[in-house]
């Protein structure tokens, strides 16, 4: 599979497709009571996961879900050449909710197994700037550029199947003229693993469609008068260049829940923060063991920030020290006091974007307090105006947050020892299965011995899972008089009482 083309910036936005081909030997049509069957078995199987999900809450907002359709209507009524049998969308709940388990299991990769057969599936993901889910369909259509619409007169026996590009599959399936029904999810992954990058926070789109399209050697639709061939069943109805059966808006009653889009959740007190969605798989491993005590942990040591955010509004210690800026601060441009060293009432992002630490993209950037400068200095740089300052104040300086890659075995003793005065930890990757290929010990729960193995106490403390590894953030501290051990996700962790020397550490998820 070929990566799709990146954006420039902070922003990656990528999308794939189940590329495999449908040889007209395995061609199989599936109709309407089939289909409900088989949706509805696998509605019956979910049933507990589905009443598990926090009540009130769907996968995808009502506007979203009219953006998405609306948008698939339109671009597939005005496909070129004209399609004499392009149906009408209408949106699915069946679909929509079997969207929403796979968009949940936070995998980049087409499923589950058991349904592939039966629906095409169109998916998608973004991470930095916020992106209408209609930027991905959109996306999908614009490989349009890379197809050739195959005529009849190329078609002996089998259409052949034209894509100059990395690409095109997206397109035919979004256009495919019998896929008349539509069902997405949208869902926020921590730590999603595309294509071997990590993305600490990656918004999936998923969307499912049936009939299925994409069959080997047919073209995605008839070439001719709009609506001058479709199916009985429509009676000649035609809107928009589309088949169109009047009160064809949906398969079944929208369920009366309340709407929710988790493409970019609303901003609030980290400490107030409901935990995350962890990726979920349907069936639980063989490895998985039962017995475990489940952990998660999503208290943070970087904070998220507004644009217009002070440095003197933050709390003061060691985990005030890194932040998260969200993306176009350059376009809401805060106050900002000096040059290289800001004064405490300048806002965190905006000092960011003035030292080029962060562009208008956001990201993250680690503060150190530098005390009393008796002046400070105006300066127009990287698209913000500093302001100058004559009398004393408070300082403090912006630098950027390195990522470093660590082993199963690194600890903090090796690599990054409490001192005074207290200084930054880069941020750290860990590998995945840590839990039993490592025989460094972990001692603590919650703060942990500096002689501990830094990725399994972070799996002991629930802050990286052990199937995925990913990102987190050290905090050392100084000594404990004492570390208690537990039992938590598949590690024990040791008891110590009074020890000599050494100094402790905490860990923190990165979301």
């Amino acid at each position: 599979m070929k990566r799709s083309p990146s954006l420039p910036g902070w922003v990656r936005v990528v999308g794939l497709f189940l590329c495999w081909t449908r040889t007209v030997q395995a061609l199989v049509l599936i109709n309407s009571t089939q289909l409900e069957s088989m949706l509805n078995q696998y509605r019956d199987k979910d049933d507990k996961w589905w009443k598990a999900r926090s009540r009130g809450r769907r996968a995808i907002s009502e506007g979203d879900m009219h953006l998405i359709l609306d948008l698939h209507n339109k671009l597939r009524g005005q496909v070129h050449p004209p399609a004499s049998n392009m149906e009408h969308m209408v949106w699915d709940y069946d679909l929509e909710r079997s969207a929403e388990h796979w968009a949940h299991t936070c995998r980049w990769e087409h499923g589950p197994s058991h349904m592939l057969t039966q629906i095409g599936q169109n998916l998608g993901a973004h991470w930095g700037r916020d992106r209408p889910p209609t930027f991905h369909v959109q996306a999908w259509y614009d490989e349009v550029r890379y197809y050739s619409y195959p005529y009849s007169q190329e078609c002996n026996p089998h259409c052949p199947f034209r894509c100059s590009g990395p690409v095109c599959t997206h397109y035919t399936q979004l256009v495919w003229a019998t896929s008349n029904r539509i069902g997405c999810a949208i869902n926020v992954c921590y730590n999603m693993n595309v294509w071997g990058m990590i993305w600490a926070k990656a918004v999936y789109l998923v969307c499912n469609y049936s009939p299925p399209g994409n069959w080997w050697g047919h073209a995605p639709y008839k070439y001719g008068s709009p609506c001058s061939a479709c199916p009985d069943s429509y009676a000649g109805g035609c809107r928009n260049n589309l088949c169109y059966k009047e009160g064809g808006v949906e398969q079944r009653p929208a369920p009366e829940i309340e709407e929710s889009n988790y493409i970019e959740p609303e901003q609030e007190p980290v400490r107030d923060r409901e935990p995350p969605p962890r990726a979920q798989t349907p069936n639980p491993s063989a490895n998985d063991n039962p017995d475990r005590t489940p952990v998660v942990s999503t208290e943070q040591m970087s904070q998220q920030v507004d644009c217009e955010t002070k440095l003197r509004d933050r709390c003061k210690g060691t985990t005030c020290n890194r932040y998260e800026c969200p993306p176009g601060c350059l376009d809401r441009p805060a106050k900002v006091v000096g040059t290289a060293y800001y004064d405490m009432q300048s806002s965190v992002c905006g000092a960011g974007l003035h030292s080029g630490v962060i562009d208008n993209d956001g990201g993250w950037l680690d503060v150190t307090r530098l005390g009393r400068k008796q002046q400070f200095t105006k300066s127009y740089k990287n698209g913000i105006q500093s302001i100058g300052k004559n009398r004393s104040a408070n300082s403090f300086k912006v630098d950027s947050v390195p990522v470093k890659a660590v082993t199963c075995d690194t600890t903090v003793a090796l690599f990054c020892p409490f001192k005074k005065p207290v200084r930054h930890c880069p941020r750290l990757y860990c590998p995945r299965n840590c839990l039993h290929s490592s025989q460094v010990r972990v001692i603590g729960t919650k703060n942990y011995s500096d002689k501990s193995s830094i990725c399994r106490a972070a799996i002991h403390a629930g802050v990286i899972l052990n199937e995925s590894g990913g990102y987190l953030d050290v905090m050392p501290v100084d000594r404990r008089q004492q570390y208690t051990g537990s039992h938590q996700n598949g590690i024990s962790s040791e008891s110590l009482m009074n020890p000599t020397g050494g100094k402790a550490f905490r860990v923190f998820a990165v979301i």
